[in-house]
């Protein structure tokens, strides 16, 4: 099973793209976009992908999103995946390592058919892959003491509280702590997830804020402790809701709306959604809203 401290990459460095802007390294995004013979349609790609009975799907190898226990794909985008290929007659997932930044250009040299790494959606991603519809949505949540003593539910109780609040290094959620009226004094640094739950637990923090997916994660190796209901944080007056989703390569339209189509049901049915994925941390507040549109993510 994954490490934590990639828990954490995805915990507040993709986040932070999602918010402030991808950081792209050159040369990266700019990769060959070499695909395979006869997929560049996407009608084509569903087709072949039937023919052949399974689909080339990435991973970066990041609990809980996508990766391997064992001889075993796991985490959330790949159980999504394989239900939603298995309703379009593609009955295997053929998993691939991937380091995060290379995923997309994997992508865009053929490598693979789909990322299935929970990827943020951005508008610097969007205008080098497909995304699917959104998969889920991270909202904030903190992470207390088991009782959680303090009544923390949100940043604003946090803040009539005079709670203290444990940020990761360099996270997003420190501008959500500052957004929410919270001062620098009050707002701890920790370097990785862990240190965030040691923190609780010796009282050093009143509560940790980070995605309520990771912190439901985390908090299975530390009893000690509890997790807030999630809630979606403002920033100037902005719900920031830092969805992900599935990524194709451009040309495959077609198989990104037949993926869309088969998402779109469950994603409507909190029941099966939950049961499909509450097992990596995903619940009923990691459904992503109706209204949230890619198509508006990709413009920003």
């Amino acid at each position: 099973m994954a490490d934590f401290p990639n828990l954490s990459r995805r915990g507040f460095l993709n986040r932070s793209a999602a918010v402030g802007g991808l950081l792209v390294v050159p040369g990266l995004l700019s990769a060959c976009s070499k695909t395979d013979a006869g997929s560049s349609d996407g009608e084509g790609a569903l087709d072949k992908l039937r023919k052949q009975g399974f689909v080339r799907v990435a991973y970066a190898n990041e609990a809980p999103y996508g990766y391997m226990e064992g001889k075993d794909l796991k985490g959330e985008a790949p159980t999504l995946h394989r239900e939603i290929f298995k309703a379009l007659g593609v009955d295997e997932l053929k998993p691939t390592l991937s380091e995060w930044d290379g995923l997309i250009p994997g992508l865009q040299a053929g490598k693979y058919d789909v990322v299935s790494a929970g990827m943020a959606i951005t508008p610097e991603r969007c205008a080098n892959a497909l995304f699917s519809d959104p998969e889920f949505i991270s909202p904030t949540a903190m992470m207390v003491k088991k009782g959680n003593p303090k009544k923390i539910t949100d940043l604003a109780s946090a803040k009539a509280a005079g709670a203290v609040i444990g940020v990761m290094s360099g996270a997003v959620e420190d501008s959500y702590a500052k957004g929410a009226g919270i001062s620098g004094s009050k707002i701890k640094t920790l370097q990785k997830p862990q240190d965030g739950a040691d923190a609780v637990k010796g009282g050093r923090v009143d509560a940790f804020l980070l995605t309520g997916i990771s912190l439901r994660w985390l908090a299975k190796t530390n009893p000690e402790t509890e997790v807030t209901e999630a809630f979606v944080p403002e920033l100037d007056g902005q719900q920031q809701f830092s969805p992900g989703g599935a990524v194709f390569r451009k040309g495959n339209e077609d198989l990104r709306d037949s993926f869309n189509r088969e998402l779109k049901k469950i994603t409507a049915d909190k029941s099966r959604y939950v049961g499909l994925l509450e097992a990596y941390g995903f619940g009923a507040t990691e459904i992503p809203p109706a209204t949230l549109k890619t198509a508006d993510l990709c413009k920003g």
